[in-house]
């Protein structure tokens, strides 16, 4: 018998031992070993829903895929891929030796888990889910933290009583960040309406500008969205009602003169993190709940506007930021 299987046998009768009436220190399963040290260049694939120029979601995934090959010398490629094509992406960049496969979106969660099991050797990361293997999880950007507080401004500010919120996909991490919007706009102002918009695509920039339409015509004044490469729709419509726009996921500040603030995912730490505990064969599949207090998340107002948000909202606003960073205030969020 190896040293290395009579090592195990001996952490494993220390995890029995401690499972009874002892409260001693007992073993983690995350002490025991998973994976192996990755020799030679660490290689990385991303897998995207849409085109990573869409100044937006795919683009901020993209920036983190880039920080690993210039942190840590990797290898990467990425790949625009969705629906029916996931499973065979994912199992095309295994078999090519990649040892990290990203899928960015809760829809690739799923199959993530699934094609895992097939390739024990590669770790495969969704940026949201809730399923995990010992070789795959996901990551939770904790982008409700500044959709709260984009809430909260329209709420504050709001002259009709109404704000709006316009998705593309109706997926649950979607829904998260909306539910979030609503809590703000409610913290500030408890009678304030919410109307809540999905078009059912990514990038279709004809129904996001319909939809943010219709939520404009029922009388929202102040809107946030979630679509993805359809957002040059969104923004349109805001434009061409002159009414004020919040930017999600990427700073798109300077995408529309009517966008007073973004709530934006940072991935660059969280993605070179995970890859160094790849690289260091350290990687056990968990969910990962990431946001402000890491350095993901952050709430930009545009300076451009500034003028535009009164001056005691601006300082609730960076109390509230403050709040949540030093963990004094908890933004709701969804499990899924």
């Amino acid at each position: 018998m190896s040293r290395w299987i009579i090592a195990l046998f001996a952490i494993l009768l220390v995890i029995v031992g401690c499972s009874g009436g002892d409260k001693g220190t007992a073993v983690s399963v995350k002490d025991l070993p998973v994976g192996k040290p990755v020799e030679g260049k660490l290689k990385v694939a991303l897998l995207t829903p849409g085109n990573v120029n869409d100044s937006g979601w795919s683009a901020l995934a993209n920036r983190g895929l880039l920080a690993i090959e210039k942190d840590l010398g990797a290898e990467v490629s990425q790949q625009t891929t969705k629906d029916a094509a996931i499973k065979d992406a994912m199992r095309s960049f295994a078999q090519d030796g990649y040892q990290l496969v990203i899928g960015h979106g809760f829809e690739y969660n799923g199959p993530a888990a699934e094609i895992a099991k097939e390739f024990p050797n590669t770790v495969f990361v969704s940026s949201s889910g809730g399923e995990t293997t010992a070789n795959s999880g996901a990551f939770r950007f904790y982008l409700e933290q500044g959709f709260y507080l984009a809430g909260f401004i329209a709420g504050k500010q709001s002259k009709t009583g109404k704000v709006g919120m316009i998705g593309g996909p109706d997926v649950p991490s979607i829904r998260s960040t909306f539910k979030a919007f609503a809590a703000g706009a409610k913290a500030a102002n408890p009678s304030i309406e919410v109307i809540e918009k999905f078009t059912g695509s990514n990038d279709d920039v004809a129904k996001a500008k319909q939809a943010t339409l219709q939520a404009i015509a029922e009388g929202a004044d102040y809107l946030i969205h979630q679509t993805n490469a359809a957002v040059t729709g969104f923004f349109s419509a805001c434009e061409e009602k002159n009414v004020w726009a919040f930017g999600a996921n990427e700073d798109q500040n300077k995408l529309s003169p009517q966008c007073i603030a973004s709530a934006v995912i940072l991935a660059e730490k969280p993605f070179v993190a995970l890859a160094t505990l790849v690289k260091e064969g350290k990687y056990h599949g968990e969910i990962q709940l990431v946001g402000m207090q890491e350095g993901a998340v952050d709430f930009v107002l545009n300076p451009l506007l500034a003028s535009e948000i009164q001056s005691e909202v601006r300082e609730e606003i960076t109390k509230l930021q403050a709040a949540i960073i030093a963990g004094e205030l908890t933004i709701p969020k969804d499990e899924f």
